[in-house]
């Protein structure tokens, strides 16, 4: 009862994503001339799909779980979108989560609209016997909605590359042969990709080194990092900015974090993650909150956790400089105007973290075509389309004379709204 009540008051407190996520649409579609139906029809979701599924458990029981899946576009392509497994998934984020995937792929070039999923269970707290169970029984529900060609789902917050391949057998075991690019994010073995499992890491950190060499900043021995966050994002973020040279002064998981203002030791650091499951007990770290973490003297944050970590009740005490958005919807409006009256910049999420979704539509073009890259050709061709998005982001804020997210949501809202003109409305 005392868990429940708290992880309400924690969704009462935490920003709606989908309302920050119109908030968003709304401040860029001011600076577009387009067709009032244009406007309105970007602003929803094409379809939302919930499910209520069994999943037999190791004891015998059959318990009842809530899935959903939400197609935001498909404009531009087949919908593309990750799957998360957590306890506080609901409709509202994964609507957001849908939109501002959209957004992501148009601004980087890709020809996908987006998607996202979501299953409310804390996967910690199942055998992987019944996360199996669970991660079949939801695949054969979303069979309607997806294909290849489609709707093609990937590994998000709670999932991993072994439920994806779960998924994509799944799948093709229900039509008769097998289909690889149903998912990505999977296992090697099964027609994944090289360099998938840490391209989103890489991608931000490719985005930070971008951020910081047009400010003029070119040696990063002296920039201090902090990292809310280490799973797969924030934990590949710290390793590629330790490996080019950055102080990685803080980090934080969900039990939350420790600093060393001299740096740490990264790779030491994920041994010890392996072993203890935690990030706190590093030897050499003093103990922070994740709270606090957010707060610490740096040179520049990566909120790599969840959405809604920066609000007005914290932006003002931000002591960084550049703020790099490893997570999804990490800071709310009120917490980007703050930023830029302070004159601290941010590199919003939908170009940030756009380096697993490059990566996944590498994989899928692998898969279709039954070609596959080695990790020195994946790792070009992301760098490329990277710089290709921030150059795309930096003319468009110079153009409209606004700030960088205003600027990547127009950019990416206007070839969406340019294919819809272009295609027109059906029938």
């Amino acid at each position: 009862m005392v868990a429940a009540l708290r992880m309400q008051q924690n969704q009462m407190m935490t920003p709606n994503p989908y309302k920050t996520a119109l908030a968003q649409f709304d401040r860029a579609v001011k600076y577009l001339d387009y067709d009032d139906s244009i406007i309105e029809f970007m602003r929803y979701p094409r379809r939302e799909f919930t499910v209520n599924f069994p999943v037999r458990r190791d004891d015998g029981r059959v318990e009842m779980f809530t899935g959903y899946r939400v197609h935001h576009s498909t404009i531009l392509g087949p919908s593309k979108g990750g799957i998360r497994y957590d306890l506080h998934v609901n409709m509202d984020e994964v609507r957001a989560l849908a939109m501002w995937m959209s957004w992501k792929c148009s601004l980087v070039g890709l020809p996908y609209g987006g998607a996202k999923g979501g299953v409310i269970v804390d996967p910690t707290k199942l055998s992987q016997r019944e996360l199996e169970n669970l991660t079949r029984r939801y695949a054969s529900e979303l069979i309607p909605l997806i294909s290849p060609h489609a709707d093609i789902p990937a590994p998000d917050m709670g999932t991993n590359p072994q439920m994806m391949a779960w998924f994509m057998d799944t799948y093709s075991m229900t039509v008769g042969y097998s289909v690889p690019a149903i998912v990505t994010g999977k296992p090697i073995s099964v027609g994944g990709s090289e360099g998938r499992t840490v391209s989103t890491g890489r991608g931000v950190v490719i985005n930070m080194v971008e951020a910081l060499k047009r400010s003029g900043v070119n040696d990063f021995s002296q920039i201090r990092v902090v990292v809310q966050g280490f799973g797969n994002v924030g934990s590949n973020a710290a390793a590629y900015a330790h490996e080019l040279g950055f102080k990685v002064v803080a980090v934080s998981d969900v039990y939350g974090g420790i600093y060393n203002p001299n740096g740490l030791d990264i790779p030491s650091l994920l041994e010890h993650q392996t072993i203890n499951r935690r990030v706190q007990g590093f030897a050499g770290s003093d103990v922070v909150t994740n709270e606090e973490l957010l707060l610490l003297p740096c040179d520049v944050l990566l909120p790599c956790a969840m959405e809604g970590q920066l609000t007005e009740r914290n932006a003002t005490q931000v002591q960084a400089r550049l703020v790099v958005e490893g997570a999804n919807g990490p800071t709310d409006p009120e917490a980007d105007d703050i930023f830029h009256d302070r004159g601290i910049q941010v590199v919003p999420d939908i170009l940030a973290n756009s380096g697993g979704v490059i990566v996944s539509y590498f994989e899928w073009i692998q898969d279709l075509q039954s070609f596959f890259w080695d990790e020195a050709e994946v790792f070009r061709q992301l760098d490329r389309i990277l710089v290709r998005g921030y150059d795309l982001t930096m003319r468009t804020a110079e153009e409209y004379r606004v700030d960088m997210r205003t600027a990547a949501q127009i950019a990416a809202i206007k070839r969406v709204a340019d294919a819809l003109k272009t295609r027109g409305f059906y029938p």
